[in-house]
């Protein structure tokens, strides 16, 4: 069976406290987009595993095997499984590439073994390996909330286009919270921005990410990128979750494109996408 994980990008995102368990509550405003993974999976007499990445392997770091262990012990479940996975997403990117496959790996067990879950049920499977997670399995504009179990939709009032740019080097998640510096990051006003979006309301000005503070210190490369795309003067510019993938969003699709065109030059890796616009879970 196959599915499609899709990409997300933080459009805002504040980090306020760290709680006893050693998580951080977030608050975060995020957007599935139209660039995604293709993974199959079916059962086999044996495991086995085939990527087109060959950096990518299946052991017990692989989000997809994080998920299906979790799943083999929560279903009692014993089979062995025949996994295919088309990379596209970049890794440590910010985008939720591994996070995303393993919300595909769930929805895929879903149609494999007739599993009917409810949306808590889901939701508690899915923080089990990873706070996008929840967010990755329902793909839709939201704001998520705590350690990524609350979710709530958001009707997009407008589409948008995207423009991804990743520096040759990434973050690691973990490296930026741990660098986080709550007095000096930055604090977006989450719900102003929930209701421009609602509303179709001008974005400019309104987004931010309390992790970029601690990924320019790890990653100067992000400060390069953000320059050279905030030059143009084109839509917000933005990084995404913990880094490094730098995105310029706005309503125009030929500013995009043209954008697109000039940070190919720069020898980035770059994409053109748009936002995914579901509206309910």
């Amino acid at each position: 069976m196959k599915d499609k994980a899709y990409a997300k990008i933080n459009l805002s995102l504040d980090v306020f406290n760290i709680r006893e368990d050693g998580y951080h509550d977030l608050s975060s405003i995020m957007l599935p987009i139209m660039f995604f993974d293709e993974l199959e999976i079916s059962k086999a007499a044996e495991d086995s595993f085939d990527c087109n990445r060959s950096y990518i392997q299946l052991n017990e770091h692989n989000s997809i095997v994080k998920m299906i262990n979790i799943l083999k012990d929560r279903f009692g479940i014993d089979d062995h499984y025949a996994i295919r996975l088309n990379k596209l997403i970049p890794t440590k990117a910010g985008l939720g590439g591994g996070t995303s496959d393993a919300a595909a790996t769930l929805r895929i067990f879903e149609r494999l073994y007739g599993l009917r879950l409810s949306e808590e049920e889901i939701i508690d499977i899915c923080v089990k390996v990873g706070a996008d997670v929840p967010f990755n399995y329902f793909n839709v504009p939201a704001v998520v909330k705590g350690i990524g179990d609350e979710i709530e939709p958001i009707r997009l009032k407008k589409k948008y286009y995207i423009l991804l740019v990743k520096p040759r080097s990434g973050v690691s998640t973990k490296a930026a919270y741990e660098a986080l510096d709550m007095d000096k990051c930055d604090h977006p006003d989450i719900e102003r921005l929930r209701e421009a979006l609602i509303r179709g309301d001008d974005i400019m000005g309104l987004l931010g990410n309390s992790l970029e503070q601690s990924a320019l210190l790890l990653n100067e490369e992000i400060k390069t990128v953000k320059e050279k795309l905030s030059s143009y003067r084109i839509g917000e510019v933005l990084m995404s979750g913990s880094g490094s993938t730098v995105f310029c969003i706005s309503e125009n699709k030929e500013d995009i494109a043209y954008l697109y065109d000039q940070m190919l030059k720069e020898r980035y890796y770059v994409r053109f996408t748009e936002t995914l616009n579901r509206n309910s879970i």
